[in-house]
């Protein structure tokens, strides 16, 4: 397996693929699915405060017997903590769950409250050495390019709703401008309009002797996007990461950009109804 890496703004490498693990409070299961996903070769591990797992990634880092320089760990303050003092207070916390000195990646989460304080306050850490790069999640252009002409660091990795039927061609397009790299979350659309069995994927797949699965991730990979599908089954966690065998060709590709629909059918976060969820869900006391 060949993975590839890409260089972040500020000369961090990032694996192209990662592991996710939203989805995953279980501290058991998270534990041993992390663990496995280490042993067969991820070094990209994406949690949150948020998900509420961020000490069984931990754990099976220390386990794992990897050296904590081959590991880029990433993890997201959340829109409680918006905010300078608060951020200053939640990234120590991460830490410490995560049972680290360092954090590679330290993203916003939502584009929600005072994110532009707790941005201050990561752009501190950052100098300070404790966060290795900074970024956001979920701003969408107008959002976006509003934060890059208010801060000192442009974001280092934006990680938004990336896969076939979503594909944001735009947004992709202004992060480029920025020095930004795109990552993806929802790689495989939540398992939406059946995209492990969607024909274009599957018949694109069959030519390459890949899974529909397989050509969503290797199809934005090729777009510059790094990829962090999630999985509990070590079966699945071994296909995911075999992607780095074959490319699509411009065909393949176009059949692909041929799905997009334009808008997301999981979250909208212009959804006033969606943002008061988002600032009612309380993390800790």
């Amino acid at each position: 397996m060949n993975m590839e890496w890409i260089t972040l703004n500020n000369g961090v490498k990032m694996p192209m693929e990662g592991f996710g693990v939203f989805q995953v409070p279980d501290a058991g299961q998270c534990e041993r699915a992390v663990g496995e996903a280490i042993r067969q070769g991820y070094r990209l591990i994406d949690t949150a405060a948020a998900y509420m797992n961020e000490t069984a990634v931990g754990e099976a880092i220390r386990k794992s017997g990897v050296p904590r320089e081959e590991l880029f760990i990433t993890t997201k303050l959340w829109v409680q903590d918006a905010g300078y003092e608060s951020a200053k207070k939640a990234i120590q916390a991460s830490l410490d769950r995560l049972g680290l000195s360092y954090i590679d990646l330290y993203l916003i989460h939502q584009p929600m409250g005072d994110y532009i304080g707790a941005y201050r306050a990561m752009e501190e850490e950052y100098a300070a050495g404790r966060l290795r790069a900074i970024g956001v999640c979920n701003f969408y252009p107008a959002r976006f390019a509003d934060l890059c002409e208010s801060v000192g660091v442009i974001p280092a990795v934006n990680q938004v709703e990336l896969h076939p039927f979503f594909q944001q061609e735009d947004a992709l397009a202004l992060m480029r401008e920025y020095g930004t790299v795109p990552e993806a979350w929802g790689p495989f659309a939540e398992g939406k309009h059946g995209i492990f069995t969607h024909p274009v994927l599957t018949q694109i797949g069959a030519k390459y002797g890949k899974s529909a699965a397989q050509v969503a991730l290797r199809w934005n990979v090729q777009r510059g996007v790094v990829v962090i599908p999630k999985s509990v089954h070590s079966e699945r966690i071994a296909q995911n990461l075999d992607i780095w065998d074959f490319a699509l060709d411009q065909e393949d590709m176009n059949r692909i950009a041929a799905l997009d629909i334009g808008h997301s059918e999981i979250v909208d976060h212009n959804d006033p109804r969606f943002v008061r969820m988002l600032h009612g869900m309380k993390i800790h006391d």
